[in-house]
């Protein structure tokens, strides 16, 4: 199994979202390094849910990987802000997943506590200027993160 983080902002999409429709397609991502770590993910991997664009910025919850290698139905739509035109349904540019919810933690672990407790290197999240909307987390990094979950 393998950790990932994938950020929302809660405006657009938050972990409360997902909790009342049980699972979503993760679309609109349109950042060639992302999109290749969408298409790395398997099925029962796990992902920190990160709200950002907010105050305050913090992993809020935890999904599951549920289905993968889905071509992201947002590049075929014209009217969507995510249209490609360049794609086609034979060969598509933009692929994704579908998570479901596992929880909400009840107190959100803030970007502050990320910076505190890993280094640039060690969680990507935490770099000055990342923009990325998903990343991975290695898996020493990701069981910290859930011992941090479980004493606050």
């Amino acid at each position: 199994m393998n950790y990932w983080l994938m950020k929302s902002e809660p405006e657009v999409y938050s972990i409360t979202d997902l909790q009342r429709q049980s699972e979503t397609i993760w679309d609109g991502v349109r950042n060639y390094q992302a999109r290749n770590f969408l298409r790395q993910m398997n099925e029962g991997d796990l992902a920190f849910f990160y709200h950002s664009n907010t105050n305050p910025l913090g992993i809020v919850g935890l999904m599951r990987v549920v289905k993968k290698d889905i071509a992201d139905p947002t590049q075929f739509e014209p009217k969507s802000k995510y249209y490609d035109p360049k794609s086609n349904s034979e060969s598509p540019r933009w692929q994704t997943v579908v998570v479901e919810f596992v929880e909400i933690f009840s107190n959100p672990i803030l970007l502050s506590t990320l910076k505190d407790e890993f280094s640039a290197e060690e969680l990507m999240v935490v770099r000055q200027g990342n923009r990325l909307s998903v990343m991975p987390v290695p898996e020493a990094v990701a069981l910290k993160i859930l011992a941090i979950k479980s004493f606050s």
